[in-house]
């Protein structure tokens, strides 16, 4: 009989769904395997969007804080979209709390080493930041697929309430990548495990490319292809299996590692 302690993690989503929707199925493919944390991001934990002073220091401050309430001196972390760029900043900043990090496609890394390419997509995310309510998600969906991918179709029925705010977001989100350098230093020097999950179909200039800087700084990382997927058909919603089983392999070589049990 196994009796390895569950794993701690904690779990980010992007910035449009909620956790609960973002994680579910993965989730109930790791079932008790893991004393998870999915945690919502703190651009929406608050009555309004963006909050005041809103920074990626503030998702910083949100993680540890469901760190410390859930026990975990340290813990394993799982960022999708804008919750991987908050995965990162808080790599930067507490390197020592975390036993791996798992990054899906971070909305951003800094602007080191970037191709003019790749800054040119962030500009173009800017732009988008200053659109019309109802122009911003259709240009925000366009700029992350490869060329000739077509955006995914609207979900049936009528959008749900929280929906509203993801427009106001996106901009506040922009703000804070562009407000945050992350510490190299602390990445060069950070030896636990760190896994990728990259699409295919994404935009060539966008998520390869901060896998490929990223790699250039990180000791132990690895990336995952998944052929025929994008950012808005996410693995970890649809290949949950896959996903878990990735994980599993990762978190097991994180604490043989580490020693942590």
């Amino acid at each position: 009989m196994d009796t390895h302690p569950r794993w701690p993690v904690i779990l980010l989503p992007g910035g449009i769904l909620p956790v609960a929707a973002a994680y579910g199925a993965l989730l109930a493919e790791l079932g008790d395997e893991v004393d998870a944390h999915p945690k919502d991001l703190e651009m929406y934990a608050g009555d309004s969007v963006p909050p005041p002073g809103y920074s990626l220091e503030t998702e910083i401050d949100g993680i540890s804080r469901v760190a410390d309430q859930a026990g975990f001196d340290t813990f394993h972390l799982v960022g999708y979209s804008a919750g991987g760029a908050s995965s990162l900043a808080f790599a930067s900043r507490h390197p020592d709390r975390l036993r791996s990090l798992v990054l899906m496609e971070p909305a951003a890394a800094g602007r080191f080493d970037q191709t003019p390419q790749e800054a040119a997509v962030f500009d173009r995310f800017r732009d988008i930041a200053a659109l019309l309510p109802d122009e911003v998600m259709p240009a925000f969906v366009r700029n992350q697929l490869a060329p000739g991918i077509p955006p995914p179709p609207p979900p049936a029925g009528p959008p749900p309430p929280w929906m509203a705010t993801r427009p106001r977001a996106i901009g506040g989100f922009l703000r804070a990548f562009d407000a945050f350098e992350p510490d190299l230093g602390a990445f060069r020097s950070f030896h636990r495990p760190v896994w990728f999950a990259l699409g295919s179909l994404g935009n060539p200039h966008l998520y390869p490319r901060i896998a490929e800087r990223l790699g250039r700084v990180f000791p132990d990382f690895t990336v995952e292809v998944f052929k025929g997927r994008h950012h808005f058909d996410p693995p970890h919603r649809v290949e949950p299996a896959r996903v878990a089983a990735a994980l599993r392999a990762l978190w097991r070589r994180a604490e043989d590692r580490s020693g942590n049990a």
